[in-house]
């Protein structure tokens, strides 16, 4: 096991690590920016070392500042968290240079999925199923020739685009010229790349999503599903486990491809493995995270396995002592994602003091946050405050859970999102678990 563990993020995250580190007795740093200096993560852990200010290109993104602040503390091992450096193949690259481990896979395996062509095409050379669609695209002659063959509507994506963001779903030629420069320009501003490609647009699909873990040895299993189909603007707000509504088959199908994926590319540690599903039974592979998720509490739950543990533990080296078969999901959870913005004012974000933190409690309920009375949530970063957890022995007996658990929540001094996931938790539909992945969109467009 590791002598010490640099955690290179904040907010929640960076809590729900420190705790894992305290669990396997392993000491731990947070590195943090001049904004987080009061936060919980850095209070709790053993040792704390400001990286940077505020801004993150000068704090949490900027590469040097994070290796240095391991290397100085002594730490052999930096776990990223999600988000932030998460995903960059280069950091990684630098940890194995200077004999620190990234708790994360291996940099050549973060580069492939990290380019969504090429992760299409390495998960279709390995049998599962693809949505129709481009690589990279040259030009705007292109792109109109390709999706009058894959057939209108399509969506146009940033290669380089992630949690939803860099989507346009295009309905015409017409629409395709019109769109084409701006996604360009958004995406070259967002990702600082402009590349863009093709999908063919799958009408009224879930988003489902297969959590793994896999270890040095080649052993590789899923923990089950997600449904994540409850998004706004492709962001993800409410996720609950298992999916409702999914025959056994179709489960046990979904969650064998993501097995074949993930062994395909010699993936080593916790992942999870995204598909749409159609609203006749086909799935289609959509995209890989190398990391751990925001909504990997859920698993947690039905499974009763601390997933961030295991990613610490197979990044030490050891072996899975896990089988397929020793997975049983049991019961049902379901998250919201509490974010700072204002549903009543187009969901503006918010920041400033918390006057008053009151978080829910009673049977089944779960709160991962880094929220206190007093705290200064700053304006710097991501909205998310933390996440609440619902855990029934039913579906019905989590949504019930959940619903009292929001409206028992106290938060005042800002406006968070509870509101909203109110409404969504009262919808017929949505308790009826025949949500889509843009059900949350076409709701506020109805008059929500």
């Amino acid at each position: 096991m590791f002598k010490k563990i640099l955690i290179a993020n904040r907010g929640e995250i960076a809590l729900r690590v420190v705790r894992a580190c305290r669990d396997l007795g392993v000491p731990c740093v947070v590195a943090y920016s001049e904004a987080d200096r009061d936060s919980l993560a850095v209070r709790f852990a053993d040792e704390a070392v400001c990286v940077g200010p505020a801004q993150s290109a000068k704090s949490y993104l900027h590469t040097p500042s994070i290796i240095s602040a391991a290397l100085i503390t002594g730490a052999d091992a930096l776990h990223p968290g999600y988000g932030f450096l998460s995903e960059n193949p280069y950091v990684a690259e630098i940890c194995e240079r200077v004999g620190i481990t990234f708790i994360g896979p291996s940099p050549a395996v973060m580069e492939k999925m990290s380019e969504k062509t090429v992760a299409r095409k390495l998960m279709q050379d390995a049998g599962l199923p693809v949505t129709p669609g481009s690589e990279a695209l040259p030009n705007l002659d292109v792109a109109k020739r390709i999706a009058a063959k894959i057939g209108y509507p399509v969506m146009l994506k940033a290669l380089a685009g992630g949690g939803g963001r860099g989507i346009r779903v295009i309905e015409n030629e017409a629409d395709l010229e019109r769109v084409f420069p701006l996604a360009r320009a958004e995406a070259e501003k967002a990702f600082s790349s402009g590349e863009l490609y093709l999908e063919k647009y799958i009408a009224k699909p879930r988003h489902i999503e297969i959590q793994i873990l896999a270890d040095n040895y080649g052993n590789v299993i899923h923990l089950g599903e997600r449904d994540c189909s409850i998004q706004r603007r492709y962001q993800k707000i409410m996720e609950e486990a298992p999916a409702p509504n999914l025959s056994e088959e179709l489960r046990e199908k979904i969650g064998a491809a993501a097995v074949l994926g993930a062994k395909s590319i010699g993936y080593a540690n916790a992942g999870t493995i995204e598909f749409l599903l159609s609203n006749t039974g086909e799935f289609y592979f959509m995209e890989m995270n190398t990391r751990i998720q925001v909504e990997h509490g859920i698993t947690e739950e039905v499974t009763g396995i601390d997933l961030v543990k295991w990613q610490i533990r197979i990044a030490a080296g050891e072996r899975l002592t896990l089988s397929q078969k020793d997975i049983k999901i049991q019961g049902h959870a379901i998250e919201c994602r509490v974010n700072a913005e204002d549903p009543a004012n187009n969901f503006r974000p918010d920041a400033g003091t918390i006057h008053l933190f009151v978080p829910p409690g009673g049977p089944g309920i779960r709160v991962d946050s880094h929220l206190y009375s007093g705290y200064t949530a700053p304006a710097y970063y991501d909205s998310l405050l933390g996440k609440i957890i619902a855990r029934g022995s039913t579906r019905e007996e989590a949504l019930t859970r959940l619903e009292r658990a929001l409206h028992d929540t106290v938060v005042s001094g800002i406006k968070t999102t509870i509101p909203f996931q109110l409404k969504i938790l009262g919808d017929a539909e949505y308790r009826a678990g025949r949500a889509y992945l843009d059900f949350v969109d076409k709701k506020m467009s109805g008059g929500w």
